[in-house]
């Protein structure tokens, strides 16, 4: 019995591990608030033979994430394009109404890329996290 559990509890985190493998998320965080900017569209794209194609969108959720695109990354280039342009926390005419965070992926084995987004009224900042 033991042993059938330790089996399971094996399989079901290879298969957690294997649902995050190489896939993209990304969360946006007001600092003028200290909120989750909630109901932010998000478009993923991926460069290739040097032209931009979508391979993935969401909006942003109540905490203010967008928690998997549902891809299986590559090395290559990418670029998040969040419109804030109707986010209300930022007034209602934003410095930077579209943001776009163009990052290279060299190990696609690594389990997950977390690209967060900093924002307030007049800036932004991003890194890649955990």
């Amino acid at each position: 019995m033991y042993r059938k559990l330790l089996t399971f509890a094996a399989a079901m985190i290879g298969f957690a591990a294997a649902a995050q493998a190489g896939d993209i998320s990304t969360h946006v965080l007001n600092t003028s608030t200290g909120t989750g900017g909630a109901g932010i569209p998000v478009t993923l794209e991926m460069q290739k033979d040097g032209a931009w194609t979508e391979i993935g969108s969401g909006t942003t959720g109540e905490n203010g994430r967008v928690e998997s695109f549902g891809i299986d990354t590559e090395a290559a280039l990418y670029r998040l394009n969040f419109d804030v342009s109707d986010y209300e926390a930022l007034g209602d005419d934003p410095f930077f109404p579209q943001i776009s965070i163009t990052f290279k992926i060299q190990d696609a084995e690594r389990e997950h890329h977390h690209i967060p987004i900093l924002i307030s009224p007049f800036g932004y900042a991003t890194y890649l996290g955990n």
